[in-house]
């Protein structure tokens, strides 16, 4: 459960940050030369950001099961005994 949490507030974050780089580099919101190159800098750390979520839920996620992989096992044996 904490993978699934931070992976979707991390990417949800990653992704409003691309999509405000967007804008910015597009001239949407904001005008000038500045705003626009700090819009490009703002999407390249979304993109960034989206592109590294997956590998982080997975060692996350596997970290996760190397912590309660023997607890589970004991478990499971305590219910094929009895």
């Amino acid at each position: 459960m904490p993978a699934t949490v931070f992976t979707y507030t991390f990417g949800i974050c990653a992704a409003l940050l691309l999509g405000l780089g967007m804008c910015l580099s597009m001239k949407v919101i904001g005008d000038g030369m500045v705003l626009m190159i700090l819009g490009i800098v703002l999407g390249i750390i979304g993109i960034v950001g989206v592109s590294v979520n997956y590998p982080i839920y997975k060692r996350i996620s596997e970290k996760g099961k190397k912590k309660y992989a023997f607890e589970i096992t004991q478990l499971a044996k305590e219910i094929i005994d009895n």
